[in-house]
């Protein structure tokens, strides 16, 4: 009984700080005219460890990446100035539910369960999964179905884990997963051979294989079947217009393509194309 009491007490006292957290930000954002939680300030969330996406630079504290780029330029075209806040991918959401941040930029995917509770952007970028194994793996993997009896690394809870997760239950492939706070430290696994494969987005997968001296090689992609938005509050739709006109824009002057091909190394416009999200 103890025990619960201080559980409680300490339950209480969070949900007590979060209200008058998220009434400061309330206030902020009221005093800001409503589109920014500080005025003449973007503030974007993102699990800064995801590269190409989002990741740090060699000095450990500026974020880079293609998501990074993009945000920036977002926020420029709105007469903004930009900020970057490094969040857990678990707590997420929970970030833009309390106004920590106005937006999430994060190689997130659309999903109907997301977007039952949050607006998204039109898709910038599309994605595919793809298995990648060192380059010196004798296992003869080449197909997804070839994993059976093998240990494969992801990250938890994204769209990897879940096409994992899927698999088994759809073909009954019997193979050991390994869940990753951060994709990156799957693939040191398998630069170690600790695990034999590696299940990613094919996006991400760029990073890691076009590095000099890349121990990797990539043995499988799949079709594009995801689908990379800007996640923003159901409870601000002006700024979900202004993220889609700034977007149209970037798309109709070629400022998209001149991050792709910094980022990827080629013209990706070519993934949204079909996207349902962007008719």
């Amino acid at each position: 009984m103890k025990k619960f009491a201080v559980n409680l007490l300490a339950s209480c006292a969070a949900f007590a700080m979060l209200a008058v957290f998220s009434s400061c930000n309330k206030n902020k954002k009221e005093l800001s005219g409503g589109l920014t939680i500080e005025q003449g300030t973007l503030k974007i969330g993102m699990e800064v460890g995801y590269p190409p996406f989002e990741y740090f630079d060699a000095d450990g504290t500026t974020p880079i990446g293609f998501d990074v780029q993009l945000g920036a330029e977002i926020a420029r075209r709105l007469g903004l100035k930009v900020e970057y806040v490094d969040t857990a991918w678990d707590g997420i959401f929970a970030g833009l539910d309390t106004n920590r941040y106005d937006i999430i930029i994060s190689a997130m995917t659309i999903t109907a369960d997301r977007l039952a509770n949050y607006n998204f952007s039109k898709a910038y970028i599309g994605n595919a999964q793809s298995i990648i194994v060192h380059k010196d793996s004798d296992k003869g993997i080449t197909t997804p179905s070839d994993l059976e009896g093998l240990k494969v690394g992801f990250q938890a809870e994204t769209t990897s884990d879940f096409y994992m997760r899927n698999l088994r239950e759809r073909t009954g492939l019997n193979f050991e997963g390994a869940g990753y706070d951060k994709v990156m430290n799957a693939y040191d696994d398998l630069k170690f051979k600790r695990i034999d494969a590696v299940c990613s987005d094919s996006l991400v997968a760029v990073k890691y294989l076009t590095e000099d001296n890349s121990e990797f090689k990539k043995v499988w992609e799949g079709v594009a079947e995801e689908f990379f938005g800007v996640c923003i509050s159901k409870k601000n739709p002006e700024l979900l217009e202004k993220v889609n006109k700034a977007m149209d824009d970037m798309i109709a002057d070629g400022t998209l393509s001149k991050i792709y091909m910094n980022i990827f190394g080629g013209d990706l416009l070519y993934t949204i194309k079909d996207s349902p999200y962007n008719k």
